[in-house]
C-alpha cells in the first residue's frame, strides 16, 4: 500500500492511474479505523481498480475543542488494517497541507445545504456542516474519484455530501454504505473506543430502543405514539443524555406527523453516555 503524506505526490499517483485508465474509489475517514471503515475498503474494491483511502481529523468540523482533543488517533493500526483490507493507497496529510494558508484564511463560510443542514446535527452543532463541506470538497479535488464510499450511521452528513457533489457538479458517485454493528447491536463508530468498560455494557441501549420503535412503526403506530414511547424510554434510564430523537424523512429531514407512500424515513437520535456523544439512526422502507 502506497502511503502520500502529500497532495502533489498523491495527484501524481491518480494521475498516473488515469493514464492506465484505471477506476478510482475514495474512502474519507478521520481514522481510528474499524470494521464497518473496512466494510467501505472491501466494497470500494469490489467496484473500481483502484481504492484510496484517507485520514484526517478535519478541525473545521470541531464545534467542542474537547471533542478534537479526544478523538482517537492509532494511525499504525490502522495502516495494517488497511493494507490486510488490500487498499491501495492511504493519503495521510497534516493540517498544514490541508490548510496551507492557515485555518482561518481556508475557512469558507457559502456552503448552503438548505433545510437539510438545519435539522438534528446541525441544530446542536453549529458549523458542523459547514466543516464537513469545506473538507470533502478539498478531498474531492484532490483525489478526484470515480465512486466516494459513506456509511449511513452518518445518514446527515451523507446526504449532505450528495447534496454538495451533485450541486458542485463533481461528478462523483456517493454511495452510501449500511451501517456496521456490533453484536449487541451498538453501531461502530472511532467514538466508542472513548467508552468507559461499564459505558461499553449499556450503550446498546440506544439500538434496543430505536430497534422496538421501528417494530411499532412496521405495526402502524402513528408516529407521535412511537416517539412518545422511545423518549420515555431514555428520560426512565438516567445514564444517558439525549440531545434528540426523532422520526424523519429521508428528503428534508423534516420531523414525521403521518407516514405517505412512497416516502422513506428514518429513526434518528444522539445521545450523550457519559463523556462521549453516540448517534444512530434506522431505516424504514
Amino acid at each position: 500500500m502506497d502511503v502520500f503524506n502529500k497532495v502533489s505526490t498523491l495527484k501524481d499517483f491518480v494521475n498516473n492511474c488515469r493514464f492506465s485508465k484505471k477506476s478510482v474509489g475514495f474512502v474519507p475517514t478521520m481514522g481510528a479505523l474499524h470494521h464497518g471503515h473496512i466494510t467501505l475498503i472491501k466494497k470500494s474494491i469490489q467496484e473500481n481498480d483502484i481504492t484510496i483511502c484517507s485520514i484526517f481529523v478535519n478541525p473545521t468540523q470541531f464545534n467542542n475543542a474537547i471533542d478534537l482533543k479526544h478523538y482517537p488517533v492509532q494511525h499504525e493500526q490502522d495502516k495494517k488494517m488497511l493494507e490486510e483490507a488490500g487498499c491501495s493507497a492511504l493519503f495521510l496529510p497534516s493540517v498544514e497541507e490541508m490548510y496551507p494558508m492557515g485555518i482561518e484564511q481556508s475557512q469558507i463560510t457559502g456552503f448552503n445545504f438548505g433545510i437539510i443542514e438545519k435539522q438534528l446535527e446541525g441544530a446542536f452543532r453549529p458549523g458542523h456542516f459547514n466543516g464537513v463541506g469545506i473538507v470533502v470538497s478539498k478531498l474531492f479535488h484532490m483525489v478526484n474519484p470515480d465512486k466516494a464510499y459513506f456509511g449511513l450511521k452518518d445518514l446527515q452528513q451523507f446526504l449532505i455530501i450528495r447534496k454538495m457533489t451533485s450541486d458542485l457538479s463533481f461528478g462523483i458517485d456517493v454511495i452510501g454504505v449500511p451501517t456496521v454493528r456490533e453484536n449487541d447491536g451498538l453501531a461502530m463508530s472511532s467514538r466508542n473506543l472513548r467508552l468507559t468498560e461499564d459505558e461499553r455494557k449499556v450503550a446498546p441501549f440506544i439500538y434496543e430502543v430505536i430497534s422496538t420503535m421501528k417494530e411499532k412503526i412496521d405495526h402502524n403506530q402513528a408516529p407521535k405514539e412511537v416517539l412518545d414511547w422511545g423518549i420515555a424510554k431514555f428520560q426512565n434510564n438516567t445514564k444517558f443524555h439525549l440531545e434528540y430523537l426523532e422520526i424523519v424523512d429521508t428528503t428534508t429531514l423534516t420531523k414525521v406527523e403521518d407516514y405517505k407512500k412512497p416516502l422513506s424515513y428514518a429513526i434518528v437520535i444522539a445521545a450523550h453516555l457519559g463523556k462521549v456523544r453516540l448517534i444512530d439512526n434506522l431505516l424504514i422502507e
